[in-house]
């Protein structure tokens, strides 16, 4: 029987999430890879039992990861009747709806109809009453955003969720959204924007605007899908995400200039006493404007090596401006 680590909190430091009571851990698991049917059981299982035991309380899922979707529900909710059955109360689980999960007209997007029946599926396979919260995962731009949060709203006054979510919205959008649930009596906890030192979009006024509203913020792909790591210090090795085992990164992206400039990002990262993966995710979270950052873990190595990222989160002037000269024009991979 899985028991879990007495001092589990005591490494990790918690955020409170904008102007809510819910505190998050700085480093938040992400199940979108590695969670899936083309993963054993036993490796997901000891990620997930270690995770737990370095702090991180929060689970990242969507409708959609695996693959195939859906299937990381499933793993989550093997972990949640087996290892965690005793542990529900001290473990947040989150999912989303919006991008594609089945065929036909009702199986993406912001409506009503997909989100509700959306999320009663998550909870099935999660084998859940309740998910702690519930994301809209994108935007919609033929819906109108009072019927994408009332599903939202919606969700909540069922019990089906805690709190609502939205992620990949404009500042302008998430400012609407607020609003519109605000004025239906659910407050808006969290945006899970996309943000990294490579992409910084959210700086553009999103932050300002989620600091107005009391919102908290959850970054993903702090890393940019593996760049931000020694993976791709010497170019692109065999098997890599780049290589062509993602989708979401092509080989095109990695040019020379980029392998050189994270060369010297590495440089301030070691001298910091980090990896590259280290420092990148440390200067999401510099500051606290972020309340959480979202970490992959293809293994339990990879991930200790994540958490280590929270023992320095402070940066001084001079090393901000020496990321700040190598990220420069380098844009998003």
């Amino acid at each position: 029987m899985y028991l879990p680590s007495a001092d589990r909190h005591t490494a990790m430091p918690y955020r409170r999430t904008g102007r809510s009571g819910l505190l998050l851990p700085a480093l938040s698991l992400g199940m979108w890879h590695n969670f899936g049917g083309d993963r054993t059981p036993e490796s997901q299982r000891q990620i997930l039992r270690r995770a737990f035991d370095l702090g991180i309380t929060h689970f990242d899922l969507a409708n959609n990861y695996g693959p195939p979707p859906g299937s990381a529900e499933l793993t989550m909710g093997r972990a949640l009747k087996t290892d965690f059955a005793r542990l529900r109360d001290e473990i947040v689980v989150s999912t989303k709806a919006g991008y594609h999960m089945w065929d036909g007209p009702y199986g993406e997007w912001g409506s009503r109809k997909y989100l509700r029946s959306s999320l009663d599926q998550s909870l099935r396979r999660l084998g859940l009453d309740y998910v702690d919260i519930f994301y809209s995962h994108r935007p919609d731009p033929d819906t109108p955003l009072e019927e994408t949060m009332g599903a939202l709203d919606t969700a909540v006054r069922q019990g089906k969720a805690l709190y609502a979510g939205i992620s990949n919205y404009s500042a302008e959008q998430t400012r609407e959204a607020a609003r519109i649930l605000k004025e239906l009596g659910t407050p808006l906890l969290i945006h899970q924007p996309r943000y990294s030192m490579l992409d910084r979009w959210v700086e553009d006024g999103l932050l300002d605007t989620l600091d107005e509203l009391g919102t908290g913020s959850i970054a993903y792909s702090p890393l940019e899908q593996g760049i931000l790591s020694d993976r791709y210090l010497q170019g692109i090795p065999e098997g890599s995400r780049a290589a062509g085992a993602s989708p979401f990164l092509s080989a095109d992206s990695v040019t020379p200039e980029l392998v050189e400039r994270l060369r010297s990002l590495d440089t301030v990262a070691r001298e910091r006493g980090q990896s590259l993966a280290q420092m990148a995710l440390a200067w999401v979270l510099r500051g606290g404007r972020v309340t959480s950052a979202v970490v992959g873990a293809s293994s339990v190595t990879q991930l200790e090596n994540s958490v280590e990222a929270v023992r320095n989160l402070e940066f001084d002037e001079a090393e901000l401006a020496r990321i700040d000269e190598q990220v420069k024009g380098a844009g998003r991979p």
